[in-house]
């Protein structure tokens, strides 16, 4: 098939193609896009080089598949022009999540309600992805009613700019402030835009997506936190369900989960970090206790590489949940 990357030169665009060549998609033409300033420079993929088309260029391409990272501006014009081509858009940017007629999908969770009508799909936020993989098996096990989540983002979650602020800040060097405040050495409790309601953008994402994907009666408050580290986001869940729970099941249950990973022996100092989860991509959980202030609860450490699952491989993973439904016949191509 004929794949598309569009924002193939950012950071999750480049995630992207990693996790390409590590997964057997059959990909008969890679089409990279990106800005007409862009188009015209070489990336390398599977052992060959490939130029770089702008939008339009790649649209005259006709691809079978396309995963757009570039923005939800640019997704908004140009996913419904490559949908109308018939080519497959599965969206990285917040453009169509909550779009009532587009699904929003992590694969493991949900993926079965694609369907030969969906050409637009949504990849939901980084830190929705980690924390609905580690919640989803337990509302099944006891039905989740409220959950407080506190996360700690990397500043990769905000592009290559914010990385090179860090990198500034730390050199003792003057460069554009991607951040209100100096982020080295330093907590934001600040992630995306404030919005009426005293939230930001991010912590309403969390909200609504845990609704749309998972279930819409369950209450979830969040504060999102961004963090002076590179890559991996962490997340403190405090969870209630409707029916008790069983700890060593819930550790059992995780054991078997082929998308967790989990580390959790506090009498050895195993618990999830940043730093290990990097190039991971399986979502990693520790800490787990119940909360002794209120029954029924559940506190969790949850970490995960936010290029990865948090983007590039749930992008790619659904076009392979397509593949294996025979949304997308390659035997056509």
């Amino acid at each position: 098939m004929k794949l598309a990357i569009v924002g193939v030169t950012g950071m999750v665009g480049q995630e992207m193609l990693k996790v390409l060549a590590e997964m057997s998609l059959p990909i008969t033409e890679l089409i990279p896009v990106a800005s007409k300033k862009s188009a015209g420079t070489k990336i390398q993929y599977g052992g060959q080089e490939h130029t770089v088309v702008d939008l339009e260029k790649a649209l005259e391409m006709q691809p079978d598949v396309a995963l757009f990272s570039a923005g939800g501006s640019i997704s908004l014009e140009w996913a419904p022009k490559f949908a109308e081509k018939g080519c497959r858009v599965v969206d990285n940017s917040s453009a169509f999540r909550m779009d009532e007629d587009k699904k929003l999908i992590i694969p493991e969770i949900n993926g079965n309600d694609l369907s030969k009508d969906d050409y637009i799909i949504a990849n939901p936020n980084c830190s929705t992805i980690q924390m609905l993989i580690a919640l989803a098996p337990l509302h099944h096990l006891y039905k989740v009613k409220r959950v407080v989540v506190s996360t700690y983002q990397s500043i990769s979650g905000t592009g290559a700019k914010a990385v090179k602020q860090m990198e500034n800040e730390r050199q003792g060097i003057k460069g554009e402030m991607v951040y209100p405040y100096a982020i080295d050495q330093n907590v934001l409790p600040h992630c995306d835009d404030f919005l009426e309601n005293g939230y930001t953008k991010e912590e309403m994402k969390l909200v609504n997506e845990t609704k749309k994907i998972l279930d819409p009666s369950i209450a979830v408050t969040a504060t999102a936190v961004r963090v002076p580290v590179q890559g991996g986001h962490s997340e403190a869940i405090n969870v209630s369900f409707e029916n008790d729970f069983d700890l060593p099941f819930i550790r059992k249950t995780y054991h078997n989960n082929p998308a967790v990973h989990l580390q959790d022996n506090p009498d050895t100092n195993i618990y999830p970090m940043p730093l290990m989860v990097q190039g991971k991509n399986a979502v990693y959980i520790g800490r787990l206790r119940r909360d002794e202030s209120q029954e029924k609860t559940l506190n969790m450490w949850v970490v995960a590489d936010n290029l990865r699952k948090g983007a590039a491989l749930n992008t790619v993973q659904i076009v392979q949940k397509m593949i294996e439904k025979k949304i997308i016949e390659i035997g056509m191509f």
